[in-house]
């Protein structure tokens, strides 16, 4: 992720026409020798094995975290506190309780801010929120989304960061709070969540190799329905033992009068339904991304030759450096990513006291 970070910013640059332009000033890693060879890797300036001297650096005037999730909240307090602009991978924090520490200081400092929801930044997603918006689809009846990936399936994976309980919650947290930015996205805030984790595999070797294994006590699939401040009702599901997939982002969006669809496997298709029409001849149509679904015009002047991960991150970076610019920002900011945490954390709730959690 620190190497899509470099990419992007070294790309918004070059894609698009921007006030302010981003220098690879200095790379913090765990070791002082790692941070040098990524540092000579990416195009970055000097280099460190110590976080505590990037935030403190007097020519970094913005920090992009990508390091595991128990270190988001301290790394971010400290760059905020040193006047700092924070760009921070998701989840933005293992608590609420901490997204909003971190939300709040961001918002005292004047310090601009971003999450790293990149899906959000498909211009297929901003012309499917404007869909939702338009009233074409009629009132929303339902939503269905689910972030499915196989890269914990096979036991032998090692125990690793994402299943320390001081990060927070496993695929939940992981790529739950993916699906459930988007859900957050298209429709608005989530009023209550009914949820049920599961962990299947009860423990993993220590490393890679390792015959001693360690006990594993984050979930490896969850289930939650939810209700929507809007009046409807919707599910989200998120797993990391999907055989075979991935990057299963998908959601539907029905309405009275129509539906939406979208899979992150086929991230430059929408499809669109409409009720109108013989029957004979009624279906979902596709509508593929072009120059008419900005920004992918900044990329292609084609419609049809796509656009693929790393561009969305190209677009996340931009829309950080316009922030820090003075321009509107387009998030999602911390503020967003705290909102995010607090329905993640009420389905962990829900799932261990088995009822409804309302949010707050």
């Amino acid at each position: 992720m620190g190497k899509a970070h470099a990419l992007a910013y070294r790309s918004a640059s070059a894609v698009f026409r921007l006030p302010v332009q981003p220098a690879l000033e200095l790379l913090a890693d765990v070791t002082a020798d790692a941070a040098a060879a990524a540092a000579r890797d990416l195009g970055f300036a000097r280099s460190t094995g110590d976080w505590h001297a990037l935030v403190a650096d007097s020519q970094v005037d913005a920090v992009s975290i990508t390091t595991p999730n128990v270190l988001h909240a301290p790394i971010a307090l400290a760059a905020i506190a040193a006047g700092k602009h924070v760009h921070c991978e998701k989840p933005l924090a293992p608590t609420a309780t901490q997204a909003r520490e971190m939300a709040e200081a961001a918002q005292r400092a004047g310090v601009k801010t971003q999450v790293g929801f990149n899906y959000l930044k498909n211009p297929l997603l901003a012309l499917a929120r404007d869909i939702v918006a338009s009233g074409e689809l009629g009132e929303i009846v339902s939503f269905r989304g689910i972030h499915a990936e196989d890269y914990m399936a096979d036991p032998a994976t090692p125990w690793h960061f994402r299943m320390d309980p001081a990060g927070g919650g496993g695929v939940v947290a992981d790529l739950g709070s993916h699906i459930t930015a988007i859900a957050r996205f298209l429709l608005g805030p989530i009023s209550e969540v009914y949820g049920r984790l599961e962990t299947v595999i009860k423990e993993r070797p220590e490393s890679a190799g390792s015959t001693r294994m360690r006990a594993v006590e984050s979930d490896d699939i969850a289930h939650a329905l939810v209700r929507f401040a809007r009046g409807c009702v919707g599910t989200l599901e998120a797993s990391w033992l999907s055989r075979g997939r991935k990057m299963q982002i998908e959601f539907e969006v029905v309405g009275a009068k129509g539906a939406l669809a979208f899979s992150q496997e086929r991230l430059n298709e929408l499809h669109l339904y409409t009720a109108e029409g013989a029957a004979n001849r009624n279906g979902f149509r596709t509508i593929v991304a072009g120059p008419e679904h900005p920004p992918y015009g900044a990329f292609c002047p084609a419609p049809g030759h796509q656009l693929g991960f790393n561009d969305l991150k190209t677009i996340e970076m931009r829309d950080f450096l316009l922030a820090i610019a003075g321009e509107p920002a387009a998030g999602p900011d911390f503020r967003e990513g705290w909102e995010v945490q607090k329905v993640i954390d009420a389905i962990i709730q829900s799932s261990r006291e088995r009822q409804w959690v309302r949010l707050t």
